[in-house]
């Protein structure tokens, strides 16, 4: 299927690379469907990936794996809210946090409340609000991030 974005273009996206949230995002909830682009010239895996809307082409919000930068997270959510994605195991759940990167790169945050949950198996994904009082909506992220790229590259 081809897919036509803002940003990256016209993708060719296969059927088994589609996410599909029953409830959509916070805020997006009448697109359902999704794709997870990446840059990977530079190196096998991307730090900062796009959740491309299929929907819409102008839906692209960058996110991250939030162990880069906090290998502890651990959001808390009720099981009861996972019912959506299908048939759980830990082992095939991606966890994913949304970034905002404001013209000012360096105050680039993360929000650690609103994770991301997607069934690596079936592709169901959804949204939850953690339950973690630790865990804020602005985490400051930049500085993690650009310390961790250097010792990649090391």
């Amino acid at each position: 299927m081809q897919v036509k974005t803002k940003w990256f273009g016209t993708l060719e996206i296969g059927e088994d690379k589609i996410i599909t949230f029953q409830k959509g995002l916070i805020g997006l909830d009448e697109f359902k469907k999704y794709t997870i682009v990446y840059n990977t010239e530079k190196s096998d895996t991307a730090t900062i990936m796009w959740l491309q809307s299929i929907e819409d082409e102008n839906i692209a919000i960058p996110v991250i794996n939030p162990e880069i930068f906090m290998p502890d997270y651990d959001p808390i959510v009720e099981d009861a809210l996972l019912v959506s994605l299908g048939d759980v195991k830990a082992a095939e759940l991606i966890v994913l946090v949304t970034l905002t990167v404001p013209s000012d790169i360096s105050k680039m945050t993360s929000n650690l409340k609103a994770p991301i949950i997607i069934n690596a198996d079936n592709l169901k994904a959804c949204q939850l609000i953690a339950d973690n009082e630790k865990y804020t909506v602005k985490y400051p992220v930049y500085d993690i991030i650009k310390e961790n790229s250097k010792k990649g590259g090391e």
